[in-house]
């Protein structure tokens, strides 16, 4: 009973800390804006802030997973806690420096944090749930609240810049203060938590052996549908705000980029309700299939025709907004999006046993995909002047991710001890 009550802890902090992962990683897309207008620099560069977010879990993930592999959840999540206070600070203080290169340094550092959050999360809520269709349930659960805290965040941003060809890095600066709150208060808890660990980590033999997570098929394909998949949901909404910014108004924009994020915390409830009755290989396969249609209805269709799409507004509720075609076509693709993460994840370390910890750090290395396909995509625009030809590089990551589902995440390694 006692052990029940620490599980169900031990779950509500981890769904916590993945909140705090998409509030500070999502305040990064519409500061590319902010940035984009104050300095008067390139989509590209705007874009920056996101890339060095995301390029810091290619410097952390490896090394994080063999923090978490020797130090344990609780440890790994407290020093992760405290970096992330640290990256938010200085991208606090470049408010008041009217710093881009601070700023940057901001984000980098705040990215070592989200990548450690997420080693530490998602095998934990995995491990929690035993495994298989419970462990994605789980995991879908948590994504409800990334989604949740991701929207929020985009939404706090329209509300605080109204006027984004004004607006300043100070002017988000409450949004700064309660992201320090929220990781001093996370701080405290997660002291005050137990959380379950697992048994300490292998020998001196063990850890020169040859045989790692690398070993397994199902395992590398799966990190580089991990690698894609962050890049495309980053890359959807990133383009979209800026292309909206551009054909229509700001508030607008921002409302239909927040209706993404929106859409992704529906799509990961719906997830979690059906998560234990339906296998994460049919949920990933049916989200990329629909995502290629709605995808590639986008780009085929004439921006001339606009459609009333209803968008969340924050504290107003729902509205209508008179947007292209297409654009409404790409907010949609947020449901798919949604489930997708879990999915993946959940394939990805399926089997591998005492192997799953490092296996975590890899995977949070490839996560850089957030900060690379978004780049490329914003250099296609710089280079076309056409925002809507950048989602062919959308087109191609759901393309592999179907490869993925159908084909590539069969475990054809039973052979290679786990435990």
């Amino acid at each position: 009973m006692e052990k029940q009550k620490s599980n169900v802890l031990a779950i509500i902090v981890m769904i916590l800390l993945f909140g705090m992962i998409s509030f500070v990683t999502n305040l990064a897309s519409p500061m590319g804006d902010v940035l984009k207008h104050q300095f008067g620099v390139a989509n590209w560069m705007g874009t920056l802030g996101v890339f060095a977010n995301f390029i810091a879990y290619a410097v952390m993930g490896i090394p994080a997973g063999n923090m978490l592999s020797k130090y344990g959840y609780k440890k790994t999540a407290l020093i992760a806690i405290s970096v992330g206070f640290i990256g938010v600070g200085i991208q606090t203080i470049s408010g008041f420096a009217e710093s881009f290169g601070v700023y940057l340094l901001g984000a980098f550092v705040a990215g070592f944090s989200m990548c450690m959050l997420n080693i530490v999360v998602n095998p934990m809520l995995n491990k929690l749930g035993g495994g298989g269709n419970k462990g994605n349930q789980l995991i879908q659960i948590g994504g409800s609240f990334n989604s949740l805290m991701g929207t929020a965040v985009i939404i706090l941003t329209g509300l605080l810049i109204p006027n984004i060809a004004a607006a300043q890095i100070s002017d988000v600066n409450g949004l700064m203060y309660t992201a320090l709150a929220i990781f001093a208060l996370a701080f405290i808890v997660v002291s005050c938590t137990a959380i379950p660990e697992n048994a300490p980590a292998a020998t001196a033999k063990e850890e020169n052996s040859k045989i790692g997570p690398m070993s397994f098929r199902h395992f590398v394909l799966g990190a580089v549908a991990i690698f894609i998949y962050v890049g495309v949901e980053v890359g959807i909404p990133n383009v979209l705000q800026k292309w909206l910014n551009e054909v229509s108004t700001t508030a607008i924009a921002g409302t239909v980029a927040g209706t993404y994020w929106f859409l992704m915390l529906i799509g990961r409830l719906v997830g979690a309700a059906v998560g234990s009755k339906v296998s994460a290989k049919a949920m990933l396969s049916t989200a990329s299939i629909v995502g290629l249609v709605l995808v590639a209805g986008a780009m085929i269709l004439s921006p001339e025709t606009m459609v009333n799409l209803p968008v969340f507004d924050g504290a107003k509720g729902f509205a209508m907004a008179n947007v292209p075609v297409n654009a409404a076509l790409l907010v949609l693709v947020g449901l798919c999006t949604s489930v997708m993460w879990g999915g993946i994840f959940n394939l990805a370390v399926e089997g591998l046993g005492k192997y799953t910890e490092k296996a975590s750090g890899i995977f949070m290395a490839l996560v850089c995909g957030g900060g690379i396909l978004p780049l490329v995509q914003n250099a296609i625009v710089d280079a076309t002047g056409n925002y809507l030809a950048s989602y062919w590089v959308i087109i191609a990551g759901l393309a592999y991710m179907l490869f993925y589902a159908l084909i590539g995440s069969k475990n054809v390694n039973k052979d290679i001890k786990t435990e």
